[in-house]
Parts: C-alpha cells; structure tokens; sequence
C-alpha cells in the first residue's frame, strides 16, 4: 500500500512539474510514466484519465495551500496567519501558483478542468467562511461581517496573488495588510528573544 502511495505520488508530483516548468500543453503523459520509471498502462492504473490526473495535481496544490492553515488560536488568528502563511508559500514555491494560474487559464477552454476548480475554490471558501463566522462568534471580528462575500474577498485575493506579476510585486504585501486592517486582524505577537 505505501509503495502504491508513494507511486501515485510521484507521478502526480511529474505532473505538477510538467505543469509547472511547460504549462498544461506541454504535459505529457508518457513522459510523466517515464520519468517515474513505469509504463504508461501503469500510469492509467493510478489515472484511468488525464483529467484524474490534473484532479490530483490540483489535490496536490491544495494541500499545501491547506498546510498554512493553523488548528490553534483565535479564528481571526487563524485567518491573519493564513494570509500570511500563503504569501509566503507562493514566494518561497512559484510552481505552486503557475500551476495554479495555468489550469485556471486551461478551464475557460475545458469544462472538465472548470468543474475541477469550481469544487476545489468552493472548498477554500467554505473554509474561509468558517473561520469568518467562528470569528464573528468569538467577538474577533465584527458580528456584522458578511462571511460569505468577505471568505469571496479573501479568496479572490489570494488567488490573484497566485499571479506571477502579482507574486513579486510589492503591492500584494500592500493588498494583505489592507485586508487584514479592514478585517481588524491584529497583529502577530513578536516572538520573545530567550
């Protein structure tokens, strides 16, 4: 089982790669089976399809981006931590969002890959929404807020910071702290100097 794991593993991170350095066009799947080391009937046996494929890929991407999310704190630390986690995710790993970019570019062209994405942001705003609303009910954030087009706002944001103009411009740390300020998020605690 674990061998089988690492192997769907590998074949999406070749993917994710392919993605990355030659966008959607340029992945190919046989190159993706060849630089694992199997064959493509293996491949298919993982990923009957090359939209299971890009599934996992997008899967993949997800889970870093769920990786910045914290279980501790306040909600409203939660999503000022976030934020910020995800910023610097999308700087330390550009691939992250020129992937990213490049199956939102392909989903206006493919229904498949459209609905792919459709499922995977709705996740990310329920998410957000959650933390919003468990926010609100701590006395974090104003009980007033509209969770659901502020978790539209934050998401928005951050998958226009996935952009690579955007990503090392320096108004994205701008867009940030003015979500952050308008939310009212305060500011991370300094870490002690023991």
């Amino acid at each position: 089982m674990a061998v089988e794991r690492s192997r769907r593993d590998a074949l999406v991170m070749a993917a994710f790669e392919q993605i990355a350095d030659r966008g959607f066009e340029g992945l190919r799947t046989r190159e993706v089976a060849g630089q694992v080391g199997v064959n493509i009937a293996t491949l298919h046996y993982y990923f009957p399809t090359k939209e299971a494929l890009i599934r996992g890929v997008v899967d993949h991407a997800m889970s870093r981006f769920r990786s910045t999310l914290t279980p501790h704190g306040s909600s409203p630390a939660q999503l000022r931590d976030h934020l910020r986690a995800v910023r610097k995710l999308l700087r330390d790993e550009p691939q992250l969002g020129a992937v990213m970019v490049e199956l939102t570019l392909r989903s206006a062209r493919d229904d498949t890959i459209a609905a792919i994405l459709r499922e995977t942001y709705a996740a990310w705003h329920r998410t957000m929404r959650g933390l919003l609303r468990h926010g609100a009910r701590e006395g974090g954030l104003s009980p007033e807020l509209d969770s659901d087009g502020v978790a539209a706002l934050v998401v928005a944001t951050l998958t226009a910071m996935m952009l690579p103009t955007i990503t090392a411009s320096p108004q994205a740390d701008l867009a940030l702290r003015q979500l952050e300020r308008w939310l009212g998020l305060r500011p991370a605690p300094a870490a002690s100097s023991n």
